[in-house]
Order: C-alpha cells, then sequence, then structure tokens
C-alpha cells in the first residue's frame, strides 16, 4: 500500500509536529510518523514533566526556607515524593493529547510506527500496519536519547537516566547525580528540595559547562547554600552496585575515591537517534557521534531530505527543533526564510535560581571587541521586587559592542531568570543597543527592572546601585 503526501516527517517531537503544521498551513498535504506519542521526549519524558517536578520543588523551597519570613509555619509538614511525580505524568498525557488534537485539526494524518528512510522521497512504516508512504520532501525529526557512558548500566532501580527517573514514585536517601549540565542541575535541585542528600559530580571546572563563568559560580554558590554536594574536576570511573544501593568510584587529579549511595542518576550527555532510519542506505551523511550532517537550511547530503532538532546536532533545545521546523517547512512550500542565527537562541535552566542566556558569552564578545566591551549588570540585591519576594540571588549581565551599544549577549541567574530572558532575545533579533532599553519604561517593582538597570549600567549611569 503507498501513498503520496508533499511532506512526510519522522517524529512528532516539538520539531516534527511544528514543522508539519506549518507545512498543512502553507497547502502541503503532510503527513507525521510515530512511533510513541505525539509531543517527543521533550512534552513526554523531559522538559515538560521535569518542570511539573521543578514547580513541586520551588513550592516546597519557598514554604519551607521562606515560609516564616511571610508568617507561614511549615511545622509538620510532609512531602509526597508520589505524587508529584503523578501530577508530571497527568500533565505529559494531557499535552500529547494536545499535540494529536493539533494535528487532526490540521489535517495531518498520523501514522503510528517507525519510520525509516526507503529512499530519497519515500518512508516505510513498520507497525501495526506496514505503509509505504511517498512524499516530495521528508524531514527527519527523530530527536535525541539519554547518553549512558561505558562502564554504566541503567537498570531503572539502582542506575537512572532521566527517563526512569521521571517516572520513578520512590525518593532515595542518597543520590550521586553524574553531570552538571542543564538535566543534572535541574534534578538535583528537584531531589534536594524534596529531603534527598545529592552529589553533584562533574568533570569541568565549573557547573554548566560552556555557560557564563560569573553565573555558574552564582548558580554553584547557591546550590552548596542548599545542601547540594557540588564536586568539581571530578571524573566518574565506575558505579558498583549492591543490595543496599550503589557505590561510585570517582577520581580528581590524582585522588580517588567512593561514594556511597542509594542511587545514581546519569545526565552526562545526549545522543542522536539517528539508528535503523536508512540513512546509509539512502546516503544521508552523519557525522562520527552520529549526529545528521546539514547546511543552513537544514539540507542533509540527500536533496530531498532534511533533518532538524537534536537529530542534527548543535543546542539540543525544543525551540531550536521548533524554530528549524517552521524554517524548514516554510522553504519547502517555496516561502524564503533566512537562516537562522544560533545565538539567537536562548538556554533556560529551570532550577532556582534559574539561569538563562542569549547571544555571545563575555569571552567571545571579549574576542570580538576586546576590552572596549561594554557590560552592563545589575543583582537581583538591588531589585526591590526581589527583596520582597525573598528571591534575591543572582543578577543580570548584559554586553554590548562598544560603538553603538547594540546588544550582542545577556546572561541572567536568579528567580524568573528563564521568563525575562525573552525581553533580551528580542533585543538580539532587533539589533537594539542598551540606550532604547533604557529608553524603555519597566514598570515597578517588576523583576524585569534588572534588565533596565543593566543597561543603564551599560551605559554608564545606573540609578539605583
Amino acid at each position: 500500500m503507498s501513498d503520496r503526501f508533499d511532506l512526510v516527517v519522522i517524529g512528532a517531537g516539538p520539531g516534527g509536529y511544528i514543522a508539519a503544521i506549518r507545512g498543512a498551513q502553507l497547502g502541503l498535504r503532510v503527513a507525521i510518523v510515530e512511533e510513541d506519542r505525539p509531543g517527543g521526549v521533550c512534552l513526554n519524558w523531559g522538559c515538560i514533566p521535569s518542570k511539573a517536578l521543578l514547580t513541586g520543588a520551588e513550592l516546597v523551597e519557598n514554604l519551607t526556607r521562606h515560609g516564616e519570613t511571610f508568617g507561614v509555619t511549615t511545622s509538620g509538614l510532609t512531602l509526597d515524593y508520589g505524587k508529584v511525580i503523578d501530577h508530571s505524568r497527568k500533565t505529559a498525557d494531557r499535552l500529547a493529547k494536545g499535540v494529536t488534537g493539533l494535528l487532526k485539526k490540521n489535517a495531518i494524518e498520523l501514522v503510528a510506527g517507525r519510520g525509516r528512510l526507503a529512499g530519497p522521497t519515500s518512508v516505510a512504516v513498520t507497525g501495526q500496519t506496514d505503509r509505504l508512504l511517498e512524499g516530495d520532501h521528508v524531514i527527519l525529526a527523530t530527536g535525541s536519547a539519554e547518553w549512558v557512558p561505558p562502564g554504566l548500566s541503567v537498570d531503572g532501580q539502582r542506575v537512572l537516566t532521566s527517563r526512569e527517573a521521571l517516572a520513578r514514585r520512590e525518593r532515595p536517601e542518597k543520590v550521586v547525580v553524574i553531570g552538571a549540565g542543564a538535566v543534572g542541575v535541574e534534578f538535583a535541585y528537584v531531589y534536594a528540595m524534596y529531603g534527598v542528600k545529592v552529589v553533584m559530580l562533574e568533570m569541568a571546572d565549573q557547573m554548566l559547562p560552556g555557560a557564563d563563568p560569573d553565573v555558574a559560580a552564582a548558580l554553584q554558590r547557591e546550590f552548596r547554600r542548599k545542601g547540594i554536594e557540588v564536586r568539581l574536576s571530578t571524573r566518574f570511573e565506575a558505579v558498583k552496585t549492591h543490595g543496599s544501593g550503589v557505590t561510585v568510584f570517582t577520581t580528581s587529579g590524582d585522588e580517588s575515591g567512593e561514594i556511597e549511595a542509594d542511587q545514581v542518576l546519569a545526565a552526562i550527555g545526549r545522543r542522536a537517534r539517528s539508528g535503523d532510519l536508512g540513512l546509509e542506505d539512502v546516503g544521508v551523511a552523519t557525522d562520527d557521534r552520529g549526529f545528521v550532517v546539514i547546511d543552513a537550511d537544514h539540507r542533509t547530503s540527500v536533496p530531498s531530505v532534511s533533518a532538524i532538532g537534536d537529530l542534527a546536532g548543535g543546542a539540543l533545545l525544543a525551540h531550536k527543533a521548533s524554530e528549524q521546523g517552521v524554517a524548514t517547512a516554510e522553504r519547502l512550500a517555496g516561502r524564503a526564510h533566512g537562516p537562522l542565527d544560533p545565538r539567537r537562541i536562548p538556554a533556560c535552566i529551570y532550577a532556582q535560581p534559574q539561569v538563562a542566556w542569549v547571544g555571545l558569552t563575555e569571552a567571545e564578545a571579549r574576542e570580538a571587541y576586546g576590552d572596549e566591551l561594554r557590560v552592563g549588570r545589575f543583582p537581583f540585591t538591588a531589585s526591590g521586587k526581589a527583596i520582597a519576594a525573598a528571591h534575591t540571588a543572582g543578577f543580570v549581565k548584559i554586553l554590548a559592542e562598544p560603538r553603538y551599544g547594540q546588544i550582542v549577549g545577556a546572561h541572567l541567574v536568579g528567580s524568573g531568570a528563564t521568563e525575562l530572558v525573552a525581553e533580551l532575545g528580542l533585543a538580539l533579533t532587533l539589533e537594539a543597543r542598551t540606550d532604547e532599553i533604557a529608553a524603555t519604561c519597566h514598570a515597578h517593582p517588576t523583576l524585569s527592572e534588572a534588565i533596565l538597570e543593566a543597561a543603564l549600567s551599560a551605559e554608564g549611569r545606573a540609578l539605583n546601585i
């Protein structure tokens, strides 16, 4: 049985389903192939359910650390970790149904099964019913999966990845989190707020490798204040499971050590889901890590096949995948769409304090503009709204080139950072200057005033510090 479409998408995650919808909006006949539930890893086993857990953790922290400040007594407080897990799963279920409804609304055929390239313009689907879909264009959007290093065997009981952790209702007494990237940081925060003793291991010399060092240092200070033990420049060597838990073997320089815990969470990285897609048979090139190689317009080495999202490497972010999906669908429908600028894609970490950034790092900006780079900074300890809310950790830092004051990067750490970064993302898109931010009236009292003050600081005329 063969079906012909203008566009066939493999993978219904935040890149694939958005590409399918945008293509349908532009008049293309679209089919999308998904072997699991619509929404992909992000909606079902990543971004969304983890934010449900993080919201619960933030509530616990507000009650236990700040409750007395606001006249709230928390003696006798009980924590039922299983219930927040249940809420996170219900949230994912609801949104998966929502994506299914969106596909139906846009007359997109959802084909259940595993998709594999059978040719440059054909996709073989294996499932309850085998089908061969023909498409003028194919978009690969199969995403990524947790990477487990050699020497670590995931059993879902003692050794977990984020996927198992998002479903496990039992709370450990002590957990070792391997990796202080976004996933490790968020889970460490959740566990700690629900009363788990947490030890974090990171090979690099800072948390969130690649982030602004000032931001990483501020996050580390706050984590230590929350009782989270952070060990930097420390390598995990092996894990031995036993009846009562796990032993984690580490090295740091010339020193070796052992940590006893109930569980290990591997949060080291992710790998492309590029296996068994028929890439080699059709001639789609991949790099040495298995990520599909694409050009600036997301074309692969086969002109009729495009790839987006985590599968194509770069920053593994759901919103980046969605942007690539829109851009690719518009190109395939004959609409001009310039290349996406990766510097304008924000990165967000949702622990408390939150971390967000967009644009150049300070090191990159100093390499480009030298010592004349304008740097504006405003701490939340000087923010009226932050003080009133008892969330004074962190700061906003704005980087601007010296000639015109055009904003080239921004870095935030603190409560609300993942929401505040949108204003600075817009500033980069519009090529805004610090004096234009300074000329924009920001409501008082709000956390967004920290952006105003950081812009004023870059101008050399801060008012509240």
